[in-house]
This record gives C-alpha cells, structure tokens and sequence, in this order.
C-alpha cells in the first residue's frame, strides 16, 4: 500500500529553512538503500513574511541545474525527481498557475502555510511553533484558522495542478490538545473525496512523529484514503539529509492497521 524505498518529499538549505546540499541528500537516500528520492523545494508566491523560507526564481534556477547534474551522476544507483511544494494562496492563484507553468516538475505538491489576515501586514504562518506568531494563532482563534486551512487546501487541490496532497492535517502542528471539530471532519471529508477525483495521491509525512507522536495526517484520515482508493506516498519532509527516510520502517504496519480499521 506505500512504498518505502521512495522518500517523496525532502527539502535543503535553497528553501532558505533547511540545511545540506541536494547532493548530501541523494548520498544519504543511497545510504539508507533507497531506490528513489523527490526534492520537493517551496514555492509561495505573494506571501508576506518576516523571512523568506522559499525558493526564489535564481534558486529554482540552481535547483534544477544541480538536480540534472545529480540525476547524470548518481542515475544508476538512484532515481532523483525535481518538483515543487507549492503554498496556496487565494491572492496569488493566477500567479502561481503561472510559475508552475513555467518549469517542469516530476511532482507538484499542494500545501497551505501562509494565511492572509486583514488584522496584520504579515501573513499568518499556520505550522511555525514561533512564539509570537503561535501567540497571535491563539487570539485569532484556532477554530477559525483550521476552518480557513481546509477551506483554503479544498480550493488549492480544484484550481492547481497538484499530483500529491501535502501534510495534510498538519496546520497548527505546535499547539498542544488541538482537536479537530465536526466541521473540520467534514471538510477533510469533502477534501479527500476531491483529492480521489483529481487522481492525486496523499502523503504520509513522518516529520509529524517528531512533532506530535503520530505521522500527518493521523490513522483516522489515512483509513478515510485507503478507504477511498486513494494512491499513498512516503514523506520523510526532510530538512537535513540525516533525516532521509525517517520512520519509514513503520509504515507498512500503520496502513495495515488503517486498512483494517
């Protein structure tokens, strides 16, 4: 049900958050025996935030060199695919559609980070554990953040051309006893139901077992896809190549037990 010989999501230092060269990660996918690794570096488009923590066009530029590069030099011992993470944002749509056009990627993954408020200047970032901006999180309302979060995913998975749906629980990852409420189910709900039609896969995301002790999205969400018929996809979310692969090993025990369920 899940391939873990394939990490499908990695970052490194040109998303400006990470660290490690491209190269250190494909040394460190064939070091764990993989067969295929995806760079999936960010893409935002219209965001505005205190630090960049994307790509910009000059980085894509370097990006996609180095990768073809690696792609020549490392080809007979592992596959390496360039795509993108692109973050929806309901100002820029037509903007993103435009740099996606612009370039070729093996894989575009659709995630949600950055929530315009009319209360600020500076865009919401709805998965940092910053302290200020988790402050500013809870006068907002978590309720209303989660609501617009998968509003906002539901709409970006209709209008972009997504192949794979990112963390896709993972807003508010930081705040302690976050439930989700009806509503929220609801519209996970309706989310996967577009993410089936679309032919898009959905990533299990290892990085949430650092984080809240369980992958993204939870069992509950993974069964609802399999459920469905719903393609899965093993995401380490790597920031520093020693992250490659993490927690992989458990996986085909948790979709047996979510196939189960």
């Amino acid at each position: 049900m899940i391939d873990i010989s394939s990490d499908g999501h990695v970052h490194t230092r040109l998303c400006h958050h990470a660290e490690g060269e491209m190269e250190e990660y494909a040394l460190a996918a064939i070091a764990r025996g993989l067969t295929e690794i995806v760079f999936l570096e960010h893409l935002e488009e219209g965001v505005s935030y205190r630090q960049i923590n994307w790509l910009t066009e000059e980085d894509f530029d370097y990006y996609l060199a180095e990768g073809g590069r690696l792609q020549t030099l490392y080809g007979d011992r592992l596959r390496i695919k360039l795509g993108v993470e692109v973050g929806y944002n309901p100002r820029a749509v037509e903007k993103i559609k435009a740099r996606l056009a612009a370039r070729n990627w093996d894989r575009i993954g659709i995630s949600y980070h950055y929530m315009p408020l009319d209360d600020s200047d500076e865009d919401l970032n709805m998965l940092t554990k910053t302290a200020d901006v988790v402050a500013r999180a809870e006068r907002y309302g978590h309720e209303r953040i989660l609501e617009a979060y998968f509003a906002g995913l539901i709409e970006a998975a209709r209008c972009l051309p997504g192949t794979v749906l990112c963390h896709l629980d993972a807003a508010l990852r930081h705040i302690d006893g976050l439930r989700l409420t009806e509503k929220n189910l609801v519209a996970i709900d309706s989310l996967l139901r577009l993410v089936k039609e679309k032919g898009m896969a959905l990533e299990i995301n290892t990085s949430g077992m650092v984080i809240r002790g369980e992958n993204f999205p939870r069992l509950a969400i993974v069964q609802k896809a399999l459920a469905l018929g719903i393609p899965l996809v093993a995401a380490s979310d790597a920031h520093s190549p020693g992250q490659v692969g993490r927690f992989f090993t458990d996986l085909p025990a948790l979709t047996r037990q979510a196939s189960r369920l």
